[in-house]
């Protein structure tokens, strides 16, 4: 059995940076001591912590203000009392990947895509994810042995088109894990994409290393969606991230969550979506609405108002610079957007639409 451990790699300098990132953070509910916190705050932050783990890389803590109780950095990954209260309705599987799971490690939602676990594990543990009970009870790392039932699945349904690594952070493996996934997968040749959604570029971008590009390159076209919430989260190190996948021909794309005291203002995403594009080079792709994840009511926004910012959002930024405000949902049900519509009406070919200036004008339809 091929382990996590003896999986790792030596210890050139550009790993030893990223892995003594995640060595120097917060990796245990024990180092949340060490952090500029009352004493109050402290033990709140452990009682949290003990039941949904804490996993912070340096590089994410030194982004925090802490003389800023509600530091938007802060709100996303040191742990609070609030997620112990589980409001009604809330779910553990908030999306349905159980149901869609027919062998281990694998989610068949859509005809032509799948879902892949390569690990459950993360280089950061979001106070927000949807996955955050999976990921506490399983914390299961990469096993060749682990994947065969799943990449048998995939090589036996030729409508599989493209398979997506999720977890857990596909790119917290070691290169080496990487490359023989990639391999694993180039190697069924109805596969034509490898889609790969990941925090690292975010929280530990000293992780996007040539070894990491070199593992992932190869027949498959990659795209890699990154998960930036906040403005402050661009900074140099993920541009330098960012820029080094571009450079490598991958394509880029964002998935944001609305998140209320953290990016639930206009001004906030405006920054967020037009620097993810003309600065990174990452195409602002998703917007989602909070998931039913237990304990996340706190950050949960209502749908009138996440609409309300994404119309706002077309008056402000280009179209390439806008995401789709989507709800995934439960049971299943895949993703849907739910911005608000511009059809205000239709008598026969005539349609009624409501322009961005809020004026509503009459289109007739002229087909052949």
């Amino acid at each position: 059995m091929t382990s996590d451990a003896n999986l790792k790699q030596p210890a050139f300098a550009p790993d030893a940076a990223w892995q003594g990132d995640v060595r120097a953070g917060v990796r245990h509910v024990r180092d949340l001591a060490a952090l500029p916190l009352s004493p109050a705050e402290r033990g709140a932050a452990q009682k949290a912590a003990a039941s949904h783990k804490v996993r912070v890389p340096k590089a994410y803590l030194d982004l925090i203000d802490w003389s800023d109780p509600n530091d938007p950095i802060r709100a996303q990954v040191i742990p609070s009392p609030d997620e112990l209260i589980a409001a009604e309705g809330e779910l553990d599987d908030p999306i349905g990947d159980h149901a869609y799971s027919p062998v281990p490690r694998l989610t068949h939602r859509h005809a032509d895509r799948v879902l892949l676990f390569p690990t459950y594990q993360c280089a950061v543990y979001c106070r927000f994810c949807f996955r955050k009970e999976s990921l506490t009870s399983i914390g299961r790392g990469y096993t060749r042995e682990a994947l065969e039932p799943a990449l048998a699945y995939i090589a036996g349904h030729e409508e599989i088109r493209e398979v997506i690594l999720t977890g857990g952070d596909p790119l917290s493996l070691p290169d080496k894990a990487l490359a023989e996934i990639r391999a694993r997968i180039e190697a069924i040749p109805h596969v034509r994409l490898l889609r790969i959604h990941t925090r690292v570029p975010v929280a530990l971008p000293s992780r996007i290393t040539a070894g990491l590009v070199a593992a992932l390159q190869g027949r498959l076209l990659v795209t890699v969606v990154t998960h930036f919430n906040h403005p402050r989260e661009i900074t140099g190190e993920a541009e330098t991230a960012c820029r080094t996948m571009r450079q490598a021909g991958f394509v880029l794309l964002n998935q944001s969550v609305l998140l209320k005291g953290v990016n639930d203002h206009v001004e906030v995403l405006e920054e967020l979506c037009r620097e993810l594009m003309y600065r990174l080079g990452v195409k602002p792709y998703y917007l989602h609405h909070g998931d039913l994840t237990r304990g996340m009511a706190h950050r949960r926004t209502t749908i009138a108002e996440g609409q309300a910012l994404v119309a706002e959002l077309r008056h402000r930024l280009s179209g390439i610079c806008n995401p789709t405000y989507v709800i995934d949902l439960p049971e299943g049900g895949g993703k849907v957007p739910l911005a608000a519509s511009h059809i205000d009406g239709r008598d026969g070919e005539t349609w009624r639409i409501r322009g961005q200036d809020g004026k509503v004008r009459e289109y007739r339809e002229v087909v052949g």
